[in-house]
């Protein structure tokens, strides 16, 4: 089994990115067999759809290195890289958009949410950002990958892509690979909004618990969360409707490993006056030691270049019979 998952640096982790994939991220880590892998890498070229000056991007790429060790992505045990230092994405890129087809990326629906109104002056980037992500799985020969709702689509478009170029060269060399959709993943929303999920893009620092928030951060954020005047239920049936408490519930049955019926019968008939106390409490306990290790890892540029250089050797190596076989069944001579 081979599992690979890719995240963007765009500077620092928050609530909703650590509880909604990177605790999956190590849970799978963590129980891999000897004869399994899993491949994460910082999307740094996948990042420049959107523009950022160089020192910026540098920085996101380290910063995002620090937060998911800090979160628990052993470079021992897993293969931490950043996609730039393994030009193998971009080849397999460029010779994958020979079998891709216009009319499947056209159906991009996230090609379509983020390029708006403004399609004719969206990047060329943006609109074959599906088939580097489908280099990005084929290299590796993953047999899984771990996905959000929103990026389902982009796999099958990746199954479609192997399919294809098997087909048309006579060869079965990329493996199809199938999505990982835990079902306890959390969805976290703002906590200013329990209709929209935690985005760093968010004008509003209030609406997010970022990792790198001291613990009086954290405290003040719960604090001020918007909620409603209602007592919690006995049963998380009855906060149907009430979209911000389900949400904080929610927070608390992830973090504290039990359920929000679980954690509804703890606090039934209790104000948020007593339930945010105890929902900061828990954050604080919880976020503090990745924050302290994130410190610690963020400013030695040194040990976090030196952790990313280890995977992407390993990275390409693992690479390079996969992208050798596609130039040879292509008849492109090296």
């Amino acid at each position: 089994m081979r599992v690979l998952s890719g995240i963007q640096p765009t500077g620092n982790l928050h609530l909703g990115n650590y509880l909604g994939a990177i605790r999956n991220w190590v849970r799978m880590q963590d129980e891999m067999d000897a004869e399994s892998h899993c491949f994460f890498f910082l999307a740094d070229m996948h990042s420049i759809t959107v523009h950022e000056t160089r020192e910026q991007r540098l920085a996101n790429v380290r910063d995002m290195a620090a937060a998911l060790v800090a979160c628990g992505i052993d470079p021992d045990r897993s293969v931490l890289f950043n996609q730039a230092r393994v030009p193998a994405h971009a080849e397999l890129c460029w010779l994958l958009n020979g079998t891709a087809r216009i009319g499947w990326l056209n159906r991009m629906t996230q090609f379509k949410d983020k390029a708006g109104k403004n399609r004719e002056g969206a990047s060329v980037g943006l609109f074959v950002y599906p088939v580097l992500q489908a280099a990005d799985v084929l290299l590796y020969q993953a047999t899984h990958v771990p996905v959000g709702e929103d990026q389902k689509q982009h796999l099958e478009l990746t199954r479609d892509i192997a399919v294809k170029f098997n087909t048309d060269f006579g060869v079965e060399l990329f493996t199809l690979p199938d999505p990982i959709i835990p079902k306890e993943t959390a969805r976290i929303m703002s906590l200013r909004d329990g209709t929209a999920k935690m985005s760093k893009s968010d004008p509003s620092d209030m609406s997010r618990i970022n990792l790198t928030d001291d613990s009086d951060t954290i405290v003040q954020k719960v604090r001020k969360a918007k909620t409603d005047a209602e007592p919690l239920p006995a049963e998380a049936a009855g906060l149907a409707g009430r979209a911000e408490a389900l949400n904080l519930v929610g927070i608390y049955a992830t973090l504290s490993g039990t359920t929000p019926d679980a954690v509804c019968a703890q606090f039934a008939g209790q104000g948020f006056g007593a339930f945010k106390p105890a929902l900061a409490d828990l954050l604080v306990a919880h976020l503090a030691p990745i924050r302290d290790r994130f410190i610690a890892l963020q400013e030695d540029h040194a040990a976090l270049d030196a952790i990313l250089e280890k995977g992407a050797a390993a990275a390409a190596k693992a690479a390079e019979p996969t992208l050798r076989g596609a130039y040879e069944a292509m008849g492109l001579m090296r």
